[in-house]
């Protein structure tokens, strides 16, 4: 089964920190529409756009106020519809995050839920009493919350604790409603009559809801993803929005399923014969180091084989059965080059990451910053910190813990790094914006940017346009878009070698994941050299000299 979706190269798109208009200091729909053409040349033909509706940004807007309208900090519809019509001009296709599992406690609906039990939209919300232990009233249940502290928030105007997984601002609609079902199709079908061309998925797997017992994994508070993660009747909840809403459009729909998902759950969500979704995304990837075991980030290691084994099973599982997106980080993780690239090998090692992904099969989504190799934002201070989760976990450590401390802790995964305003000149504000951002600007900047870039034939933005034309050429298409993928020497733990094969061609994408250098020797016959991130290729007798962070990709001989 082939779909339109299948060969675009997609990007994502954080808009409060993409790129500011207007000059109130934060990214907006306007500024989008100034960038699409940049976002053109660099092979761009599919973005994703995070949340801009109107909401009190208790999580940077995935607390939807209102889906019909658009935060006024970001602009208004007609803003998005003028967004909508220049993309179309430039074929490049439009999806909005569609965010299902929950609403800001500021919606109409929750308003009114909360006023009474006997509300018409009380069974909008996942409502339940709370249990006396010891004379005091404790949440129905110890499950924990994504943000820290309860899954439970307790409502003074009726006496009873509604569920929020994520932030308190933010509760939990109940999918079991057939009536709530009903309003988040209507509120589907809105967007694509727009124009939009399909949803990314937020919380996907999160719709449904074990029976509200404690979690055996601790007496305290725990966070126990089994109690609201990838259950039975997520599908059947996925399965009437694919009948009702996202076949009728013929739409692109990602889901995000956290929680732990399998390969198996993964298939059940996106195989092509499930009738779900398009494709999902997966986290598996995205903590292959020992971030977590280190004090000091110069001891930072990426585990090659864990990596390699999960981009292994996955892209095996899925081979005719199923289409993934690429992607090697959103706007939830650290930046990929302070995550997994060198900074002491920066040009080598940011190009290297980038062929090693986006030439396996499936559709590519770069972003935002990737593609100058952008890096984790240095904190100094806790008042830096806007992501809500990051202030939640600071606020949640031991209190005899140092500052310093609480910074580095928090830092590690805070959600922020990947949220500092795009760094498009070597000028004040980073070029981001003529006034003082609302976001945060790396101090990088006058190193790492758009700009400079693109005016270096040698840069790492150049190495990602060539890997998007690559995919995009006529001759090459077949198979790096739809050839079989096959991975090689698995258990070496510094090199990450794989096939792509179709009928007439074989590619093979050699990349080394070391700063020291390894010989690899070719058993084919080579037939051109399609890209390289270094200016030659040290080869003789079919081996290969590799240097540190180097990638090769050869059409061989079949």
């Amino acid at each position: 089964m082939r779909k339109w979706w299948m060969t675009r190269n997609g990007y994502q798109i954080y808009p409060r920190s993409f790129f500011d208009s207007n000059n109130d200091g934060i990214g907006d729909i306007k500024g989008i529409t100034l960038k699409l053409d940049y976002l053109k040349e660099l092979g761009i033909d599919l973005i994703w756009i995070c949340p801009f509706y109107d909401s009190p940004m208790d999580d940077n807007g995935y607390d939807v106020r209102n889906f019909f309208d658009v935060a006024k900090e970001f602009g208004t519809l007609d803003d998005f519809k003028e967004l909508l019509k220049k993309a179309k001009t430039l074929d490049i296709k439009i999806i909005l995050d569609f965010v299902l599992n929950h609403t800001s406690d500021e919606h109409p609906w929750f308003i009114e839920s909360r006023s009474s039990i006997n509300n018409d939209k009380r069974d909008y919300y996942i409502w339940e009493e709370g249990k006396l232990v010891n004379d005091k009233l404790m949440p129905p249940t110890n499950w924990g919350s994504f943000f820290s502290g309860s899954a439970w928030n307790y409502d003074q105007q009726t006496n009873m604790f509604y569920m929020k997984i994520f932030s308190n601002k933010m509760p939990d609609l109940n999918w079991k409603n057939k009536e709530v079902r009903n309003e988040m199709i209507n509120v589907g079908k809105w967007w694509l009559d727009l124009g939009v061309d399909g949803f990314r998925i937020d919380a996907v797997s999160h719709l449904d809801r074990a029976p509200f017992i404690d979690s055996t994994k601790s007496n305290e508070i725990v966070l126990d993803w089994n109690k609201f993660s990838n259950l039975p009747k997520v599908h059947t909840y996925l399965k009437e929005l694919n009948e009702k809403l996202f076949s009728k459009y013929d739409a692109l729909t990602i889901g995000e399923v956290g929680g732990a998902a399998s390969i198996k759950s993964g298939l059940k969500y996106s195989a092509f014969d499930r009738f779900e979704l398009s494709m999902v995304f997966n986290f598996d990837h995205n903590w292959c180091n020992n971030l977590n075991d280190i004090t000091d980030y110069k001891d930072l290691k990426t585990d090659v084989l864990s990596l390699k084994r999960v981009f292994n099973n996955w892209q095996t599982a899925f081979t005719d059965k199923g289409w993934l997106p690429l992607n090697w980080l959103n706007h939830d993780q650290p930046r990929l080059m302070s995550h997994y690239g060198d900074l002491a090998f920066f040009k080598e090692s940011a190009k290297m990451l980038a062929t090693a992904l986006y030439l396996m099969r499936g559709t590519p989504f770069i972003y935002q910053g990737e593609e100058i190799g952008m890096t984790n934002y240095h904190f100094t201070k806790f008042s830096e910190f806007n992501d809500v989760s990051s202030i939640n976990h600071y606020h949640s450590l031991d209190k005899d813990l140092s500052e310093k401390e609480k910074l580095r802790i928090v830092a590690k995964s805070s959600r922020d790094h990947a949220r500092t305003g795009i760094q498009w000149e070597n000028s004040e504000f980073a070029g981001f914006s003529k006034v003082k951002p609302k976001v945060l600007i790396n101090s990088n900047y006058k190193d790492i940017n758009v700009l400079d870039n693109i005016s270096d034939e040698s840069s790492i933005w150049h190495h990602y346009k060539k890997i998007l034309e690559l995919r995009k050429n006529s001759e090459y298409q077949e198979v790096l878009v739809f050839g079989k993928y096959k991975q090689l020497k698995l258990k070496d733990p510094n090199l990450y070698i794989y096939e792509r094969e179709s009928n007439d061609k074989k590619i093979l994408v050699i990349n080394s994941f070391s700063k020291d250098v390894y010989e690899y020797k070719v058993t084919y016959k080579v037939k051109n050299i399609l890209l390289k991130n270094y200016e030659d290729i040290l080869i003789k007798n079919n081996i290969i000299k590799l240097r540190p962070y180097e990638s090769v990709v050869l059409e061989v001989f079949k």
